[in-house]
């Protein structure tokens, strides 16, 4: 998995804070981001799961430890207890 958004792309939007109780339901099973949309997985707080089922790469992600999503990629997050995160999205 990427560990860095390429050079050309540039930030267009977030979602609101998310937390263990409010994460929706979308985000716990497999989706994608749209044809040339990356997307940034930052917590605030605590731990929460990263899942690309077809490459069985599988990390926990905590504060300074942000997930990289590449285009089109199915994917899912996992909350591991009590935590806040949100979502950035790249084009």
């Amino acid at each position: 998995m990427p560990n860095e958004l390429p050079k050309d792309v540039a930030a267009y939007k977030r979602t609101p804070v998310f937390t263990q109780d409010t994460v929706p339901a979308g985000l716990q099973r497999d989706h994608t981001t749209a044809p040339g949309v990356w997307a940034v997985i930052h917590v605030l707080s605590g731990r929460l799961r990263y899942t690309v089922p077809s490459t069985g790469f599988q990390v926990d992600l905590t504060p300074g430890h942000d997930g990289i999503v590449e285009p089109e990629m199915p994917h899912h997050v996992t909350p591991m207890g009590e935590v806040e995160f949100y979502v950035e999205f790249w084009r």
